[in-house]
């Protein structure tokens, strides 16, 4: 029997998601970006996850993009629905968005793990990832230009808001890959480093990350997600609003408690 496209799992407060086709580098099938939908949705949907550990299966593997024979035909029509998996994506045109996270929102920070290539909808993806580790190894882009398609999983609307235009513009137009020095240097990744610390870190991050309050977390990420782009008029409500709700918490009085006894906070989420 053949193993799922996508492996899902929580511990410790943190959701661990590994995209699991490392045969053809984590390629994305119809099946992969369902169950990354309802991965994501079980996410923003379970108070026992703080943080998101996002990852592809096998050592030198994040995600190549697009299966170019099973999930482009598919979406040009250059082939018909040949199992449930293909007609439960034609079946819901919100599919690519949902996986992609391209206007669904998952407030829990997300932290990236990536041992390979990160391209088309690889990099796409990151997109709307918080913490993004790389290997030196690790290359970046969306080659969509040079098949004839265009990344319109999110990357048009939200690469050049989240680093300069020119290099953004080399990624979309220039269509090839990029290194990791080139992403750490204008922004797409956190941190480059050695390939055999890749996970290691990634993991370490996301523990490290998840032993903050959940709801501070999530309210501090919605905020910055919602306010990109608004006029500071706009946005300061935003950001009030949230203040006031977090102050209101059982956490928000747990954690200066805990300081000043000197013991680890016990957060109740709420």
């Amino acid at each position: 029997m053949d193993e799922p496209h996508l492996l899902y799992e929580v511990a410790g407060g943190v959701a661990t998601i590994t995209l699991n086709r490392p045969r053809t580098r984590n390629a994305m099938t119809p099946e992969m970006l369902i169950r990354l939908g309802r991965a994501w949705a079980d996410v923003r949907d379970d108070p026992a996850v703080s943080v998101v550990l996002l990852r592809g299966a096998g050592e030198d593997s994040f995600c190549s993009g697009a299966d170019l024979g099973r999930l482009i035909p598919l979406m040009t029509g250059a082939r018909g629905a040949e199992d449930e998996w293909d007609e439960q994506y034609l079946a819901d045109p919100d599919t690519l968005s949902k996986g992609l996270l391209r206007g669904f929102d998952v407030f829990k920070p997300i932290v990236a793990g990536i041992c390979g290539p990160a391209l088309a909808g690889g990099t796409e993806v990151l997109m709307g990832t918080d913490f993004r580790i790389a290997s030196e190894r690790a290359v970046f882009g969306t080659t969509e230009v040079r098949r004839g398609i265009i990344p319109a999983g999110g990357t048009l609307v939200r690469l050049a808001r989240q680093i300069p235009y020119t290099a953004a513009m080399q990624i979309i137009l220039g269509g090839e890959p990029v290194s990791a020095e080139f992403a750490l240097r204008w922004g797409l990744v956190s941190r480059v480093v050695p390939h055999a610390d890749t996970l290691p870190v990634a993991k370490d991050t996301a523990q490290w990350v998840a032993e903050a309050a959940p709801k501070a977390l999530a309210l501090a990420k919605e905020v910055v997600v919602r306010t990109s782009g608004l006029p500071f008029e706009q946005a300061y409500p935003i950001e009030a609003a949230a203040m006031e709700a977090v102050m209101a918490t059982e956490d928000a009085r747990e954690g200066p408690l805990a300081f000043l006894e000197k013991r680890p906070p016990v957060w109740q989420g709420r």
